[in-house]
Order: structure tokens, then sequence, then C-alpha cells
């Protein structure tokens, strides 16, 4: 199986674990006398099932992020730069916005607000930002497609 395959199946099965919950709290009370519309023991197995296999998958695939490498690094290092790089994108979109307000003066006697950091380097610096996060993004998915989970 291919990393990028597990990482889909991960998904499905975080989606999947929340849906079963839902249904087994839909479930674990009826009226005296009355039957569930699911057998909540039933959906607790496959709920108990669906742990363990999500349990399996985020082990290997932590292990195969720390074992795998491109250009030198390895996939954990990768994304963790990545992240980074989302936070730092997001403050200077943030600065970016806040240096570009402009406050209206009724009268020229009225207190002058002037940004002290230029809006178009930072439009400049978030926009370089965004490509890197784009490439890494694209290194990182290429290497999804290629590494195999260790099993």
């Amino acid at each position: 199986m291919k990393l990028a395959e597990s990482l889909q199946e991960r998904a499905d099965l975080n989606r999947k674990i929340e849906q079963l919950r839902m249904r087994i709290q839909n479930n674990v009370l009826v009226q005296e006398g009355e039957k569930p519309a699911e057998d909540p023991d039933k959906l607790m197995k496959e709920l108990e099932e669906s742990l363990a296999r999500l349990e399996y998958l985020i082990r290997q695939i932590n292990l195969t992020n720390c074992a795998y490498k491109v250009d030198g690094q390895t996939l954990t290092e990768l994304i963790a730069k990545k992240d980074v790089l989302r936070v730092k994108q997001s403050a200077y979109r943030d600065i970016l916005y806040a240096a570009s307000q402009s406050t209206q003066r009724a009268r020229n006697t009225e207190i002058k607000i002037v940004p002290v950091l230029k809006a178009a380097q930072l439009q400049k610096k978030a926009d370089e930002l965004a490509k890197e996060i784009r490439l890494l993004d694209n290194k990182i998915q290429q290497a999804n497609w290629t590494a195999d989970l260790m099993e």
C-alpha cells in the first residue's frame, strides 16, 4: 500500500468513526418495550475495529514519514516545515491586512494614522511564502504516492 492510500484510508476511518459515534448515541437509549433502529452492540464492535485499524494506520504512517527521505529530509521534517510556513504566511497576511487599512479623517486637524510597514513588501513576502508552500506540498504529495507504507 502506498502512503497516500493509507492517508486516504485514515481520513475515511476518521469520518466513519464519527458517524459510528453518532449512530451509537442515537441508538443507546430507547423507550421501554421498544427496540433501537440499529443494534448498539454491533455498532460498538464496528467502532472498536475501526479504532484499532486507525491506530495501526497512524503508527505506520508516522513510521513511514520518519523514515522516507526526499532531498535529504524526512517527510516528517518536510511536513513540519510546511506547517510552519502556513503559520508564517497567515501572520504575513494578517499583518498585510492591518497595514493596508486606512483611517478616515473628518478634518485635517485630526491625528493621521500611517502604516509603518510597506504593504507591497508584505504582499510580496506573502506571495513568496504561498509559492514555497505550494512547491513543498507538491513534493510531499509526490512522495506520498511513491513511498510504500512501512509494514
